[in-house]
């Protein structure tokens, strides 16, 4: 074998490897329409959703490659949506017709991560009961719809100080699990915190992992998934990576006064 032939079967691997990956390709493959059915077949698991129950269809997301999901959503419920908020990472976007793309930071959220936030949570305080929100979720949803939580004293985490954190849990060895931990306790709308805020919304969530094991409270920092971890883990984190004279004073003070009780934990299963 040649070089030049060994280059494009390497090429022609490579290309398969992105097509499928792809979620334009997963989406269009896994979901469908028949009727006023959606079905979603994921191979391990099946829905069917009458959409004819709902009186709006919305659709809200956060993460790199939600871009491509809704695209491929478009493309499947056409018409049907009513509308859409999705957060992505500067210059991860698609021409989409009935969803607004709003680009931030990555992989340390900036203001543009606050703005998709507070569209977001905007958006959604606005649906009822009688509303679907299809919520599309991808790896890098952590960073690029950030709220940060307000403390016990009513005031609000600093974003300078979100960001510290970020650059400090991404340089100190922590893995996706303990980062986005960390992340959930100091957010309004991650660790199912979103979640609440749709309630009483039905709410479908496809998630794309990028997360080895595939936790779905891990993804994007499970912002629609109730939080197995607790402000206790957080401490432990904290002390096995010696962080507690690292991390900004005020994040410490708002970690402490969670593992103290004096703050609700994150919404857990059954909540």
């Amino acid at each position: 074998m040649n070089d030049q032939k060994a280059m494009e079967i390497l090429e022609s691997v490579f290309r398969a490897g992105l097509r499928r990956v792809d979620p334009v390709i997963m989406m269009e493959k896994q979901i469908s329409v028949i009727g006023n059915d959606m079905v979603i077949d994921t191979g391990t698991e099946r829905h069917e959703v009458d959409l004819g129950k709902f009186r709006r269809i919305l659709i809200t997301g956060m993460g790199k490659a939600s871009s491509r999901m809704a695209l491929g959503l478009e493309k499947i419920l056409g018409d049907r949506i009513d509308s859409g908020i999705i957060a992505v990472k500067y210059g991860h976007t698609e021409i989409l017709k009935r969803i607004k793309l709003m680009e931030a930071g990555h992989p340390v959220p900036d203001e543009g991560s606050v703005s998709a936030a507070n569209a977001i949570i905007d958006f959604i305080k606005n649906a009822g009961k009688d509303d679907l929100i299809i919520n599309l979720v991808s790896g890098g949803g952590s960073a690029v719809m950030c709220s940060p939580c307000f403390c016990g004293d009513g005031s609000c985490i600093p974003l300078a100080d979100k960001q510290s954190v970020s650059k400090i849990l991404l340089a100190c060895g922590a893995d996706i699990h303990e980062i986005n931990c960390i992340r959930k306790h100091l957010s309004n709308v991650k660790g199912g915190r979103l979640a609440e805020m749709m309630y009483p919304s039905k709410s479908i969530n496809l998630i794309l992992s990028d997360v080895v094991g595939d936790n779905l409270d891990s993804i994007a920092s499970g912002a629609t998934v109730p939080d197995s971890t607790t402000f206790a883990d957080v401490m432990k984190i904290v002390e096995r990576y010696s962080l507690k004279d690292k991390l900004p004073e005020k994040i410490m003070e708002h970690l402490k006064a969670g593992a103290e009780g004096k703050i609700p934990d994150t919404p857990k299963p059954g909540s």
